[in-house]
This record gives structure tokens, sequence and C-alpha cells, in this order.
């Protein structure tokens, strides 16, 4: 090696050296996950869950806030505007990334712009029924609404949810028209459900699963590609000649903008670590979730086919908010 060879590698060598002095390590200080829906629900428990392990593994407390409001847009935008280093995270359903911007006339940030980081964990929705409808599964179903055009009635947590828009859609693939009844949130609509007054409900699979269990409503199919352990006599989407039919809960954490892929891949190792931990993933299935993972680009991947799927479903049924 000549001197100047050796001058050049030296420099180099030392560049590297001073830039990985300056990173900064992660966490330095208190993580805040802002839960940007009400305490209590399935969003929370699985993000508290989370949030008690991550702290015990990097060693800093994690705080949870519950920033409500605009169908999850106001905490999602507390971490859209927050510095990119790691100590303020979103944790998140379906809704504030991939669909509200199909929804809302004017967005306060961009969801595309939000970095991925991993999903927590995923609910095929499902086809349920009152004992009494009809149809005994979801082929049979079909045929019913076909032939009984805006007889069918189904309810949701309220319009532009997503068990509003996973009706809907499946409504569009099969041609037919059912009569939407929203409510103020899934409690409201099983209930009426249960009493025989409701005919469907497209709700996620923690929602109803325990009135499976009770034999208060019946399922007809999976909006998913496969069936799903949690209900394993359930059939797919596939199996009723629905293969496109896919809608599903989930939660996602997700960091602010312009947060380096390095440190999103940290975080995202730390989390992968916690939700394959025994007791976190026995947790999530007596929750009616399936625990998910995966690397930031899967989740980015499929961030961007749900924002296509929706608001594909959004534009041809013409579904605005109230």
């Amino acid at each position: 090696m000549d001197r100047r060879t050796f001058i050049a590698a030296g420099a180099f060598a030392g560049t590297s050296l001073q830039a990985g002095a300056q990173e900064p390590a992660w966490p330095s200080k208190p993580i805040h996950m802002i839960v940007n829906f009400p305490p209590g629900g399935s969003l929370d428990v699985v993000t508290r869950l989370v949030s008690q392990k991550l702290s015990e593994r990097v060693g800093q407390p994690v705080v949870v806030e519950n920033r409500a409001g605009a169908g999850g847009n106001i905490g999602a935008l507390a971490v859209a505007t927050a510095p990119p280093d790691g100590h303020t995270l979103l944790s998140t359903p379906p809704g504030p990334l991939t669909i509200n911007q199909s929804l809302y006339k004017e967005m306060p940030f961009d969801p595309a712009r939000l970095e991925s980081v991993i999903m927590m964990a995923a609910m095929p929705n499902v086809i349920t029924a009152r004992n009494s409808f009809p149809a005994a599964n979801a082929r049979e179903l079909i045929a019913y609404v076909k032939a009984n055009p805006g007889k069918v009635t189904y309810g949701s947590q309220g319009n532009g949810s997503t068990s509003h828009l996973t009706a809907q859609m499946f409504a569009t693939m099969i041609g037919g028209e059912m009569v939407h009844v929203p409510f103020r949130g899934e409690g409201p609509a099983l209930i009426e459900l249960i009493a025989g007054r409701l005919d469907l409900f497209f709700g996620n699979t923690a929602s109803v699963m325990k009135y499976h269990e009770a034999r208060q409503v019946k399922l007809l199919g999976l909006s998913w590609p496969r069936r799903s352990s949690l209900m394993p006599d359930v059939p797919a989407a596939p199996e009723y000649g629905m293969p496109d039919f896919i809608a599903s809960a989930w939660f996602a954490i997700s960091a602010p903008p312009a947060t380096p892929a390095r440190l999103v891949n940290r975080i995202n190792a730390v989390l992968a670590e916690v939700i394959k931990m025994p007791d976190v993933r026995e947790r999530f299935l007596a929750l009616g979730s399936e625990p998910a993972g995966g690397p930031p680009a899967e989740m980015a991947a499929m961030l961007n086919a749900e924002r296509a799927r929706w608001k594909k479903v959004i534009t041809t049924a013409n579904v605005k908010l109230d």
C-alpha cells in the first residue's frame, strides 16, 4: 500500500469511527408510545403489554399515551410531527395509515411519510350472522344476497369504519346490495345482531369470538386468504370463491417521518423479540389476535397494498363520512 492509499484509508476509517461515535444511543430517555384510540380497547391492551416488555428489554420507561379523536388522526399527527429519534412511536389500527386519507377531505399529515416499524398483531374480519339467518355459510349468503337485493342488513361501528368498508367490499364483489346500519361502536351493533334485529356484522375475530363460543352468533366465512388458528372451523375467502376478499384489523407500530433506517431496524429487532415471547403470544391469542412481526419493508408493502384496496372500495361505493 503506497503512502497516498494509506492516508486515504486512514481518513475513511476516521470518518467512519466519527460517524459511529456521533450516532445517538437508543433509547437514551423514556419512550412515548402514542395510542390513537381510547383506553380499554384491544389496541390499548395489546400496546400496553408490548410496551411493558419493551421497557424491560431496553431499560427505559415506555409511557403509553392515549390521544384519541378524528378517527385516529389526532394521535397519528402527534407522531408525524415528533422528532425522528425513536423516542415517540405510534401504535395504530388501519384507519390513520391506510383508510382515512380516502375518507377525509383534508388530512393533517401524510400517512405514507410515517416510517413503518412492525406489525404487532392481525385479526381477519369474519362474516358474522344472527343465528336465525337463512344462510349457513358464505356461499349460501352470496346466493341469498343476490336473490334478495336491499333486504339484508348489516351493522358497523360507524360510517367509514373497517366493518362498514369490509361489508361494502363484499357487496361490490358479488354484485349484490345490502342495507348499512351504522352504530357508535361495535358493542351496540353486536347487541342488535344477537337479538336478531340485524342480519350481519363484518367485524374482526377478536370482537365476535366470545359470542361464537357462546353460540350466540354463527360465522359464515373469513375475509382472509387462509383459515385462522383462532377459528379453524371457519372457511377462508378462497374456499367460498372470493380469493380477493381480503380485509383485516391489525395493530402496527410506526415512527416519525425521516427516522433513520438503522434506528427503525433497531426498534424493529427489539419489538420482534417481544412479539415472539411465549407469554406475549399467549396473551395475543387470548385477545383474539394473531401475533405478527416481520421486517419494516414487509409492513410498508402491506400498507401500500391496503391503501390501494380501500381507496378502490371507498371510491367505487362513494362512501362519505357523516
